[in-house]
């Protein structure tokens, strides 16, 4: 079913990119789009994350690293029924984190600096099992060519207004009107898919680790850090805002336009709802990860790159 929605996805943001294509240069543009838009989708399939990746700087962790984030997370893998994903951190005071990559065995997790020192050991494997959940479901796929769909939708409706055909179809006015709104539309797709996606990724990743209780708190630290400091990569490229487990984006006035995330304290009743007296999450909750296997990373220090 991952498959059938990614390709729903893709053919919806095709849609949109003809449709700006047309209004910018007739059915030639229509048609330059689409042969753009394939070559898009194809690229974005094999490529997406290493794209993401690359564009917020995430360095690989290798197995045996002096923090043990890379152990936590093939351990919440195999509880997850899930091969065991790439590890990078991104080296950025925000605390925060995101998955990727086009199916579960060609996936990366990626944490900040921000997260490994502002989470208990708990908290982080509330986190890492929270993407772990997007990848079992599929998201990662679908939020990462949506990233990069919403991205040229946005280049291409700037083109807009240096192209004489589309003025003359549409006038200054309507084509003002249409670097908005193209750009828009692109957004609100991403907000659509997030805003549920984040819900049942919340719901699965307490399954996982066994311990609503351990991601409530987490998103509540994170939410606070990343309201109050800057993510300059996010910032450079709000495409990818839908992708972090909260949005990271605060530092620009149009970043309201990219508020893809429903609000933490609808997600931090849920998973308290979750862990009422007498809820069972999951058979993992019978066999949570043990608190001895996720790293203390409380109050330490980072220096520079893993080991």
């Amino acid at each position: 079913m991952g498959y059938v929605k990614t390709a729903m996805l893709m053919a919806a943001m095709t849609a949109l990119f003809m449709g700006v294509g047309y209004l910018i240069g007739g059915s030639g543009g229509a048609l330059i789009a689409l042969v753009v838009a394939a070559a898009m989708n194809a690229f974005t399939w094999w490529n997406s994350d290493r794209m993401v990746l690359r564009m917020h700087n995430a360095q690989p962790v290798l197995p045996g690293d002096r923090m043990g984030l890379h152990a936590l997370t093939a351990d919440l893998a195999r509880n997850a029924g899930l091969p065991e994903p790439n590890v990078y951190l991104i080296d950025t005071p925000q605390p925060n984190a995101f998955a990727t990559g086009r199916n579960p065995a060609n996936a990366a997790v990626a944490v900040t600096s921000g997260l490994m020192r502002s989470l208990t050991r708990e908290e982080l494997a509330g986190v890492i099992a929270h993407e772990l959940a997007h990848i079992r479901n599929h998201d990662t796929a679908i939020m990462t060519v949506t990233a990069t769909f919403a991205g040229a939708i946005s280049m291409l409706a700037n083109f807009a207004l240096f192209f004489g055909g589309s003025r003359e179809r549409l006038g200054l006015v309507g084509t003002l009107l249409m670097m908005f709104l193209a750009p828009m539309a692109a957004a609100l797709v991403q907000m659509a898919i997030s805003r549920t996606r984040e819900y049942a990724a919340d719901k699965a990743g307490a399954e996982i680790c066994g311990q609503p209780l351990w991601l409530a708190s987490a998103l509540q630290k994170i939410a606070m850090g990343a309201a109050q400091i800057d993510n300059h990569a996010a910032e450079r490229n709000p495409g990818t805002a839908h992708m972090f487990i909260i949005n990271p984006l605060h530092a620009h006035k149009h970043d309201s336009l990219f508020a893809t995330h429903p609000a933490t304290e609808n997600r931090v009743a849920a998973l308290h709802a979750m862990a009422a007296p007498g809820r069972q999450t999951s058979r993992a909750a019978d066999h949570p990860v043990s608190a001895s296997r996720v790293p203390n990373t409380r109050n330490r220090k980072q220096t520079g790159p893993w080991d």
